[in-house]
């Protein structure tokens, strides 16, 4: 058994967390069902809870790993990156789908949509208001995650934790302006190829800004336990490269969908 355990990879234990988590994302899918039919949330809040408990005990596995049991070796490390560059290149395709079904309609409008873009009777949002807000916050989100990231490479703990919690209050923040601005929409989902379009590529962006903010947070408390030092922090740079990716494709989206797309 000694000579098995000589190996830098990692191979890991068995875990009920993958598959509690499963049952989770399934739950939490016909909590979404059960409000949109039922207008009832009891579902979907339980779900959410568990899933938040979930998740937490999953991180906290991980976080013992890297940090107190040794098992994030350099190789592992290797692997880990590779794995979050994947994940973030399948996102990127993810959200090319969206953009190209804009494109396509903002490029080739039907005559049933007479012929204009928007189409006729919608109302479309003013680049220059809120989305332009929600621009200057993600890209000032950047820069403090960038300096949180320095900051950290340099020992500077008080640093980091200010440049970091600023990153996570202006992702909260991002995410307050975007529900209002849904809030005060003049159109729906429903309303033509515009609205479908317009609430799935946005609406799917807000999600992923929620999860980068949550992975934001978790970073957050475990740089106040001190799990992160100068030369291993893999989990915060995961962190850092996703929430560029998400500060790239709002510049997209306020690009193609609000400016150019709403004129």
């Amino acid at each position: 058994m000694s000579n098995l355990l000589r190996h830098p990879f990692h191979l890991v234990d068995e875990s009920p967390w993958p598959l509690l988590a499963s049952f989770s994302g399934l739950g939490l899918t016909s909590g979404l069902l059960k409000w949109f039919h039922q207008n009832e949330f009891d579902l979907l809040l339980t779900r959410i809870l568990f899933l938040v408990l979930v998740s937490f005990q999953w991180w906290r596995d991980v976080s013992r790993e890297g940090s107190f049991m040794g098992y994030h070796t350099s190789i592992v490390e290797l692997g880990l990156r590779w794995g979050i560059i994947l994940f973030i290149v399948s996102e990127v395709f993810f959200f090319i789908s969206f953009f190209w079904a804009f494109f396509h309609r903002r490029l080739a409008v039907n005559i049933e949509l007479g012929n204009e873009w928007p189409p006729l009777g919608i109302l479309a949002f003013s680049p220059f208001g809120v989305p332009l807000l929600n621009t200057v916050i993600l890209l000032s989100s950047g820069v403090s995650v960038t300096w949180a990231h320095h900051r950290l490479i340099s020992g500077n703990h008080r640093q980091t934790k200010i440049s970091l919690g600023l990153t996570v209050f202006l992702g909260a923040y991002f995410t307050i302006l975007q529900g209002a601005e849904y809030y005060e929409a003049r159109f729906t989902f429903a309303d033509s190829v515009y609205g479908s379009t317009f609430f799935l590529a946005t609406g799917f962006h807000g999600i992923h800004v929620i999860i980068g903010t949550l992975f934001l947070t978790v970073c957050l408390i475990r740089l106040n336990a001190f799990n992160f030092s100068f030369s291993h922090h893999f989990g915060f740079e995961a962190a850092a490269w996703y929430w560029h990716f998400v500060d790239v494709v709002w510049l997209f989206l306020f690009v193609s969908i609000y400016w150019w797309g709403g004129a």
